[in-house]
């Protein structure tokens, strides 16, 4: 449960230096189609993404988990450069090495359009 506030509460802080010292130096990711691998190549995609999504908001949760794995649902609210709200939402399955390291992540996401009153993370 505290691995997965302090990925949320890091995620909530767009710091891409931050997040990435989470992740070993060869971490890899499947996020929807994209496959980013090492600290350095999270750090670019997600000075990227929050380029492009503003006003991002998440939430995690907990599933299930099982030795090194953790398994999540998440949600999260953005809103895109021509100022249209989305809720994105999906599940992270994470893999830890022997120090505790996030070493692979894979996310599975779809975003959905809303309107802005129909925000619920605020």
């Amino acid at each position: 449960m505290e691995k997965i506030q302090l990925a949320e509460d890091a995620w909530n802080s767009q710091d891409p230096e931050r997040i990435s010292k989470a992740y070993t130096i060869d971490s890899e990711w499947r996020n929807r189609d994209q496959f980013v691998n090492g600290r350095e190549e999270i750090v670019r995609f997600l000075t990227k993404k929050w380029q492009k999504e503003q006003n991002y908001k998440l939430k995690k949760e907990y599933w299930a988990h099982t030795e090194n794995r953790i398994a999540v649902r998440f949600e999260y609210e953005y809103q895109d450069l021509n100022g249209n709200w989305f809720r994105a939402y999906g599940n992270e399955n994470w893999e830890f090495d022997a120090n505790g390291l996030m070493q692979k992540r894979f996310a599975s996401i779809n975003d959905l359009a809303i309107n802005e009153e129909d925000r619920k993370l605020k």
